[in-house]
This record gives structure tokens, sequence and C-alpha cells, in this order.
């Protein structure tokens, strides 16, 4: 008996329901069947976006062009791609790999088998229709937050205590679009002036929050070539830096060492910890008093567009000033 994917409910849809859109969307690449394509665009509808390839080197080059969040690989079509399907597993390891199985042939035991044994580990059966719904919990479970997630931990910990606008600012340099690459557009994510942000941070004694987003790139930078088969070109492309050597650039101001020599002496816990030493552990107590976006008392806080930002207030109950949030 055939069973359908149910429409997904509540997975990756805007609170109004309304289907976000299909370029905004996480991006699944897959190696399937004509018939699996079909019931896995269903299955995802509203949550992910399916870029369907014919062989495992057209996945190999969304992997290296896009920054694709998993792969999804049919059991029927691992059985003829299994030797490739293994090294392209080999080569981007930090890229969630999950294997669909869908039905039951007589070498599927063998496939699933070498399957797991070239780095797959997560098997989703959709013979049943709950099946459906974890393979979208599946896909969508590492969707690009796996390293976000463990630099955030180890930061909560060190940063305990510290003020919400402080967590915002490190959750925001490390969880933004690798288009935000300088101050303003930092400041503008953030809801502050430039200048107000860099001078809050000069005041407390810390460094720039301009190093501090250059870090922050460049350990996201670490934890993308621990996958073998992102060159130097692929990585500065995903990070969106104008070219390979405005990131090898950007790494020898910050590090003092090459590209090439970053890419082998760090690898993501690495880098975490050098921007923990660096830029997190002598300024504890800095930063767990800072406040890089909050309105300073006698200020109030006006609605406008997609954050609020602050005016003076003024003794005679208007407020007065158009500029938001003072410049200290």
């Amino acid at each position: 008996m055939s069973h359908e994917p149910a429409r997904p409910e509540g997975d990756g849809r805007p609170p109004n329901g309304a289907p976000a859109p299909r370029n905004e969307l996480p991006p699944i690449a897959t190696l399937l069947t004509p018939a699996e394509r079909t019931r896995v665009d269903a299955a995802g509808e509203g949550c992910y976006q399916t870029l369907h390839r014919e062989s495992v080197e057209d996945v190999v080059r969304d992997l290296r062009s896009r920054q694709v969040h998993a792969v999804l690989v049919s059991v029927t079509c691992a059985g003829v791609h299994g030797a490739r399907v293994a090294s392209m597993v080999r080569e981007f390891p930090r890229v969630p790999a999950v294997a669909l199985l869908s039905e039951l042939e007589g070498r599927t035991p063998h496939t699933v088998l070498s399957l797991g044994q070239s780095g797959i580990r997560r098997l989703v059966d959709v013979r049943q229709a709950s099946g459906w719904r974890e393979l979208r919990g599946a896909l969508l479970a590492d969707a690009g937050g796996a390293g976000q997630r463990g630099v955030l931990g180890a930061l909560r910990v060190d940063l305990a205590g510290a003020t919400d606008d402080c967590w915002e600012f490190f959750q925001t340099i490390f969880t933004c679009s690798p288009r935000v690459g300088s101050v303003r557009q930092l400041a503008r994510e953030l809801g502050v002036l430039p200048s107000t942000l860099m001078s809050r941070f000069f005041r407390a004694g810390l460094p720039a929050p301009k190093r501090y987003l250059a870090m922050a790139r460049l350990v996201r930078a670490a934890r993308l070539f621990e996958n073998s088969g992102f060159s130097i070109a692929n990585v500065s492309n995903h990070l969106e830096y104008s070219s390979p050597q405005s990131f090898g650039r950007h790494v020898r101001t910050l590090l003092g060492i090459t590209a090439g020599e970053f890419r082998h002496r760090y690898d993501g816990a690495g880098m975490i910890e050098h921007f923990r030493e660096v830029l997190v552990l002598p300024y504890l107590s800095a930063l767990r008093v800072l406040r890089p976006a909050s309105a300073p008392p006698g200020w109030v806080t006006v609605t406008s567009g997609r954050r609020p930002w602050a005016e003076r207030a003024d003794p005679r109950g208007s407020p007065e000033g158009p500029s938001p949030r003072r410049s200290d």
C-alpha cells in the first residue's frame, strides 16, 4: 500500500500560515528516482526547496557552489552509484546526508549496509506515512545550525549573567547572513547607529565590533574547510567575499597567515577556541555589562520599520530629535 506524504503542518512556515518564498527555504540536494522526487517535493512544501540531480557529480557541484543544507540519497540510486556516494560523503562530512528508503528490492539490505559504512548515519523509511514527517525533521534538524549551536553553546557558558543586549550581539554575528561584513551592516541588523555601536565598545575598553564580526566569519570558514571537497574559492564564495584574494587578505590581516595555512591549522572547534581566547575570555567583566544596542535612560522607544528606535525624551512631553538611537 502506498502512503502519500501529508502536507506539513507548522514546519518552516511563517506564523500567518503562508508558505515562505521558495528562494528563502533551505536547499536540499537530492539523488532520487522520478517517483520519489514528486513525493519528497510534496512532503517538503513550505519547508525546504529541492535541487533534484541526475548524478553524484551534479550534487557535488551544488555542494561546492551553493549553501546546500543537506543531501538526500535514495537507497535505490545509491545501489547504482555506491562508490561515488561514499566518496561524496567523505569529502563533505559537515553536510548532513540522509538515505531514503521507499521500497524493498533484493539488494536493498546490502545497499543500506554500504551506505552506513560510507558515513550516512540517518536512514528514513517512508513506506509508512509517519516516515514523511520523520524525513522533514531529519532534513531540517541541522539546516545550517550545527556550527552556530556549537559556538553559541560555548559562549553561553562564558557569558553567563550577560545582558540580553550582549547576547543578541553574539547571536547576530554568528547567525546573520554572510553578506553582513561591515559595521554599518551589523549595526543595521542590531537596529543601532554604526557610530553608537563603535562608541559603546570603545568606552567599555573592548576590541572594535568589526573585529568580532571578522573573527566570527573565520569561525564559519574553519568549519566549512572541514569539508575536504571545498577549495579556498568555494569557501570564499559561500561566505560571500568578493574574491578568494579578498578572503586571503582577510585571513592574513587577522591571523598573519595565508588562507592555505589557515585551512590546515584550524578546524571549527579550534577556531572557536581562538575566538574565545582572543575576544571573549580576556574581557568577560566588560562583556557581561555591555549594552551595545539598548537606548540609554532618558530616551523613549519609537517603533519605525522592522526594529524599534529611540529618541530623546522632551521634558515638555513630546519627543525631540528625529535621529534613531543616540550616538554616544
